[in-house]
């Protein structure tokens, strides 16, 4: 009976925090919260960094890593049968207009568990910078996200760039790339367009 009653409890939690995360306020409190660790990481790396040219360094190295860690995520987690991030990611791809997103406070807590690690083997100056520029990675993400759906774009270069997601939507197995078509490119999932079949 215990057993039963613990697991009604954590299966309302569970439900609760799923309603919360297709809500417009757990969206853009997100945005917030990572925006305000990406400048606390940036601003701590920055006081403990050795010159420059190290930080400017660390600084690419995490957007780096970010485009990459993008680019796995939307290819190999959600695009999966793993129910945690399958079910999310099915529901955006049926409602692209949605505010389907992570629990506000789960990418910052795996960030700061992810650099208490690194800052174990790596430079603590160097760790920070590049946990900073990681996060805004993952804002410019998010944020690049919404506006490919919520933005009718008029630059052709905007459009064009805005259209590269949009064909995922249509063709699922290419265009894992938000923010940048790199690891598309370098993977072989960049979608190319077929030529017509000439009318027999």
């Amino acid at each position: 009976m215990q057993a039963t009653t613990k697991r009604n409890i954590m299966q309302a939690w569970l439900d609760a925090i799923v309603r919360m995360s297709s809500t417009r306020a757990n969206y853009w409190l997100e945005v917030a919260l990572d925006v305000g660790l990406g400048a606390i990481l940036l601003a701590a790396g920055w006081q403990r960094s050795n010159g420059p040219g190290i930080a400017l360094a660390a600084v690419a190295t995490g957007l780096f890593a970010f485009s990459f860690i993008e680019y796995f995520f939307h290819r190999w987690m959600f695009h999966t049968r793993i129910p945690l991030f399958a079910q999310g990611h099915d529901k955006h791809h049926r409602e692209p207009l949605g505010y389907d997103s992570l629990p506000f406070f789960l990418p910052a807590a795996i960030l700061l568990g992810l650099t208490g690690l690194l800052v174990l083997v790596l430079p603590a100056g160097f760790t920070f910078l590049m946990a900073g520029a990681a996060t805004f990675g993952y804002v410019a993400y998010g944020v690049s996200h919404f506006v490919i759906h919520h933005v009718r774009f008029k630059r052709p270069l905007l459009r064009r760039w805005a259209a590269a997601h949009h064909v995922h939507h249509y063709h699922p197995d290419s265009n894992f790339g938000v923010t940048s078509p790199l690891w598309d490119y370098l993977l072989g999932t960049r979608y190319v367009r077929q030529p017509r079949q000439p009318a027999a």
